[in-house]
C-alpha cells in the first residue's frame, strides 16, 4: 500500500502548484474530487466479516478469494464460531493438507478435539503444532488446558508455566480474532484459577496471583490449605491481601 499513498500524496501537491486567474489575480485550484477508495481483496472483507462477528458472510467472502491453507483455516474458524465443528474441522485437515507444517491449523483442529472432549487427540494435535511452532504461548496453554481435562494436573501446570515464560500476558487474551484459536472452555473452574494463582506465584506476578486466588476461592475452591503450602506462595503468605483472601466465603453461584 505504500507506493499507492505516495502516489496520492504527489498528486496533491501537484494540484497545489496549479493555478487558475480569479478577480484578484491568481489563485490555487482546488480539486474537490474524493479520493478513490482503497481496494479490498476478498480476504481483507471477509476480515472484516470476522471483526464484526459477521461470521456467514465471512465465509461466503473468503470462498471468492484464491484457494489457499491461509484461506481454509479462516474459513474454518468462522465456521469454528458458529459452533459447526464438523465443517470447521474439514476446513483445518484441508488447510494442513495443502501445508503439512501449518501449526496454526494443526492447533486449530486440536480445538475441535478438545471441544468434542477427545482430550487424547488434542494433546495429540497440540504437540504436533508445537514442533513445528516451539515459542507458540498460545498453544501451551491449550496444551495445558487438555492435560487440565484429563486431570493430568502437573503436566497442566508445566506447559502454563512454560506459555507464561514465553508471553506473560497470555492468559489475559480476549480476542478471538486471528489465526489461531485459544481454549478457553474450563469445566473445573475454580481448580482451574487455583492453579493459574499457583503458575503466576512461580512467575513471581503477585498482582495476578491474588486475583485468581480470589477467582479460585470464590468459585468454591476447597483445599485452601494448599495456599499455605505449596512453595509457590511461601513468599506471600506475609502479605495482607493474601491473608484476607484466604478467609474468603465461597461465593454463591
Amino acid at each position: 500500500m505504500r507506493p499507492l499513498l505516495f502516489t496520492l500524496s504527489c498528486c496533491w501537491a501537484a494540484a497545489g502548484l496549479a493555478q487558475t486567474p480569479d478577480a484578484g489575480g491568481l489563485r490555487p485550484a482546488t480539486n474537490d474530487a474524493p479520493l478513490p477508495r482503497p481496494v479490498l481483496s476478498p480476504e481483507m472483507r471477509g476480515d472484516i466479516y470476522m471483526a464484526r462477528k459477521m461470521f456467514r458472510e465471512a465465509v461466503d467472502v473468503y470462498r471468492e478469494a484464491p484457494d489457499s491453507h491461509i484461506l481454509a483455516n479462516k474459513i474454518g474458524i468462522a465456521y469454528h464460531q458458529m459452533m459447526a465443528l464438523p465443517q470447521a474441522r474439514r476446513q483445518y485437515e484441508r488447510a494442513v493438507k495443502m501445508k503439512r507444517d501449518y501449526s496454526e491449523a494443526i492447533n486449530n483442529l486440536g480445538t475441535v478435539f478438545y471441544a468434542q472432549q477427545s482430550y487424547r487427540k488434542a494433546i495429540s494435535q497440540y504437540r504436533k503444532a508445537l514442533k513445528t511452532n516451539p515459542n507458540s504461548a498460545s498453544i501451551y496453554s491449550n496444551l495445558g488446558t487438555a492435560y487440565f481435562a484429563r486431570k493430568k494436573y502437573d503436566q497442566a501446570f508445566e506447559a502454563y508455566q512454560k506459555a507464561l515464560s514465553i508471553d506473560p500476558e497470555v492468559f489475559e487474551h480476549r480476542s478471538t480474532q486471528g489465526v489461531l484459536l485459544q481454549e478457553r472452555t474450563i469445566a473445573e473452574r475454580a481448580k482451574f484459577h487455583y492453579y493459574l494463582a499457583k503458575t503466576y506465584a512461580k512467575s513471581g506476578d503477585t498482582e495476578r496471583t491474588l486475583i485468581y486466588m480470589r477467582k479460585a476461592l470464590e468459585e468454591g475452591f476447597k483445599e485452601r490449605g494448599k495456599f499455605l503450602e505449596e512453595p509457590e506462595f511461601a513468599k506471600l503468605q506475609a502479605n495482607a491481601e493474601f491473608q484476607a483472601i484466604l478467609k474468603l466465603e465461597a461465593r454463591v453461584l
